[in-house]
């Protein structure tokens, strides 16, 4: 068992390659989401209240241009709403949803990848756990005697891959389901924020 290593079983084991590109994969997609919700995540009150200030000064399409400049999710579904202030209520409401929706999408990209990995990955592990105990069994069938060292590296493969597929997994999972609950409420911020500047407006 002493003989057995890490370095060994990755060049034995395509499984543990394809489980070790799904982790990079994995930290690159999270990493790449959390950038982005770090700009695109705001308050439907402060920016709402930036708003309020423009329009109190009599000036809407500063406030619109003000809007735009921001990056959060929020502030774009506002700014969207106040270059269509001038018509209908249905119409801006219907206006302001489909942006929303926009918005939503763009908070949504790369999410299905990270819960995708978390699905797969232990059976991607499981695979290899299958391999290494045929692999284990073919060794000691082909040296025709039994104990430990004839079957250690089908073990160790078989183990290691259980692991490398956990390992992946629940950080994914775990992941997915942080992003998902950011993404409801900005969802949350961006309905609120359009309800609120309707009335603000009062579009008929």
């Amino acid at each position: 068992m002493g003989d057995i290593h890490i370095l060994q079983l990755f060049r034995e084991s395509f499984t543990l390659v394809i489980l070790m590109f799904l982790s990079m994969l994995s930290v690159t997609f999270a990493l790449e989401r959390w950038w982005y919700f770090r700009s695109a995540s705001g308050k439907a009150d402060e920016v709402l209240g930036g708003v309020r200030k423009h329009l109190e000064g009599g000036k809407p399409e500063a406030a619109a241009a003000w809007c735009q400049k921001q990056s959060s999710a929020v502030a774009q579904v506002v700014g969207y709403g106040l270059l269509h202030a001038g018509r209908s209520r249905k119409d801006l409401e219907e206006l302001m949803i489909s942006k929303l929706k926009e918005e939503r999408v763009k908070l949504e990209r790369y999410l299905a990848i990270l819960g995708t990995l978390g699905n797969i990955a232990p059976f991607i592990g499981l695979f290899g756990t299958v391999v290494g105990i045929i692999r284990a069994f073919r060794d000691l069938a082909a040296s025709g005697t039994g104990g430990p060292s004839v079957v250690a590296a089908g073990i160790a493969e078989a183990l290691v891959s259980t692991a490398a597929g956990l390992l992946v997994a629940i950080p994914a999972a775990v992941l997915y389901n942080y992003f998902m609950g950011r993404l409801k409420k900005q969802t949350v911020e961006m309905e609120v924020a359009s309800t609120r500047l309707i009335v603000m407006l009062g579009a008929k």
